[in-house]
């Protein structure tokens, strides 16, 4: 059996099918022991004996990184004023990626733990690319990756998989668009991905040096990225848009929806207890634990008017209105919760893997989504008649009210979730064995090459074959020339003899 090393992929950490390590960008993180310094935690099963921890000290205590998170979400409920919101995102968002970066830079500068990686003789290295620290080490270590992701900003996984990516259909990361646009829409698309080009450099350049360094040598990060064996992504085009694809791209949608378990007898006893109205599953994710006062007490007035009882995952202060229909858990078994018969309709916040619960259990959704592709992902669902959405800024009691009385009262919502949901399963092969089957493809092979597209070797006038267009543009505008000069020149010898001889004939005359 081979070996994989899993690199720290950022808060969404792939399935457990290598080795795993990661700093705290990594998923679940734990304390060194009496150091207050994060290490990266294991989250695969470590009894099954499958798998060797390895963890490394970062340069941030726990308390940083968790005030970093806390802040980043008090400002997703903050009202100002757009370029008020705009600064305080962008000073946000710079402290999280010298953060990551730092964590990125403990790990690749690290020669014990670097040497020991290269004596283990790895076959492949399982990341997600969003964070590009197990891409640049799976690079310096010349050891084959398999990216496991759900989409790059400032279409980086496009740039790495030389995938065509057409303005005039493909909507670009939150626009909100759908595949069918209007001219405007069309327009939008465009200059969105222009916009995001700041952040992307803020947040990409760290690696991209260090990456430099290590490779001693200049390196783009589509450079590193294009080096990816196999790219699986986290949607299919059940919740996505259709779009071209490539050899190395492979979809894993649901990967996530294990098999319901049994409810544990305290969810079986709240839900045997809502009888005939059945249950309502809140969850904002594990991210968002608690939310602004004003703003949970809006949300309760409006779960008190529905008769359903509400499962709400929630560790802030309850609010003072909490009705009795409304359970307030530190954590839920939400894709058991969902797979239950008795789940009416699931308050999400439009993660992909929560929407993925949704389609796999047949669920109606109430979207409320809070940063990143979240907008995107309810845009999709709400197209297809899957839920509805809600500005949780703007929506009042009433608004939450309404919506939820729409996807648990209307059928056509519940027939459209399953419509979506007989069609995502209706599939060859599980999502989870098809990514375990591309990893060990990967690990046998030593890498895809053969799935490598020629386009990365082109530079872009290449690609574009701008330099193929000039030269035929070239030769078509000679030949014209030379053709525009014959036809002159045969119609002066022409013309030209007989203009001579009436004149000689005119002179003789006189």
């Amino acid at each position: 059996m081979g070996r994989g090393w899993e690199g720290a992929g950022g808060p969404h950490g792939g399935q457990p099918l290598a080795q795993h390590a990661g700093g705290c960008a990594g998923a679940p993180h734990q304390r060194s022991p009496g150091s207050g310094r994060c290490s990266g935690g294991e989250y695969a099963h470590q009894g099954r004996g499958l798998f060797t921890t390895k963890t490394y000290a970062v340069p941030y205590t726990w308390d940083e990184f968790d005030f970093l998170g806390k802040t980043h979400i008090q400002l997703l409920f903050e009202r100002a004023h757009f370029l008020t919101m705009l600064l305080k995102t962008m000073a946000s968002l710079k402290n999280v990626t010298l953060l990551f970066a730092r964590s990125c830079e403990a790990l690749l500068y690290n020669k014990d733990l670097i040497r020991d990686l290269n004596a283990s003789s790895f076959d492949v290295v399982l990341t997600d690319p969003v964070h590009p620290c197990g891409a640049v080490l799976a690079k310096y270590l010349s050891i084959p990756a398999v990216f496991f992701l759900r989409q790059i900003p400032c279409d980086l996984d496009v740039e790495g998989t030389a995938c065509p990516n057409p303005f005039s259909y493909v909507p670009r990361l939150l626009t909100r668009n759908p595949d069918r646009m209007t001219f405007f829409q069309r327009v939008k698309n465009m200059l969105y991905p222009l916009a995001l080009k700041y952040i992307c450099l803020v947040t990409f350049t760290p690696y991209e040096h260090m990456a430099s360094e290590l490779l001693q040598r200049e390196v783009s990060l589509g450079e590193i990225l294009a080096s990816g064996s196999v790219w699986l992504f986290r949607g299919d085009f059940v919740m996505d848009y259709p779009r071209p694809i490539m050899p190395n791209m492979v979809f894993t949608g649901g990967i996530n929806c294990a098999n319901k378990k049994p409810l544990s007898q305290e969810f079986e006893a709240y839900v045997n207890a809502s009888g005939e109205h059945g249950i309502v599953v809140f969850s904002l994710g594990s991210m968002v634990s608690e939310i602004p006062e004003q703003k949970a007490m809006e949300i309760a007035d409006a779960l008190g008017k529905i008769p359903q009882t509400v499962l709400w995952r929630y560790t802030g202060t309850p609010p003072p209105n909490l009705a009795k229909n409304t359970k307030l858990v530190k954590w839920l078994p939400q894709n058991d919760l969902l797979g239950h018969p008795k789940t009416r309709a699931f308050i999400t916040h439009s993660g992909s893997h929560g929407i993925y619960e949704g389609i796999c259990n047949g669920v109606p959704m109430v979207m409320m989504p809070l940063f990143g592709d979240q907008m995107d992902n309810a845009k999709r669902m709400e197209t297809r008649g899957a839920g509805v959405t809600l500005n949780v800024l703007e929506m009042s009691s009433e608004d939450l009210e309404k919506a939820l009385k729409a996807v648990i009262n209307e059928k056509t919502y519940k027939e459209n979730i399953m419509r979506l949901s007989r069609l995502h399963k209706d599939r060859p092969i599980e999502p989870l064995d098809l990514a375990v089957f591309w990893v060990e493809f990967v690990m046998r092979h030593k890498g895809a090459s053969h799935l490598r597209p020629a386009a990365h070797d082109l530079t872009w006038y290449q690609y574009h074959s701008l330099d193929v267009i000039g030269f035929l543009l070239a030769v078509t505008l000679t030949v014209i020339f030379i053709t525009f000069k014959a036809c002159a020149f045969a119609f002066r010898k022409c013309f030209g003899k007989k203009e001579r001889v009436k004149k000689s004939h005119k002179s003789k005359t006189h």
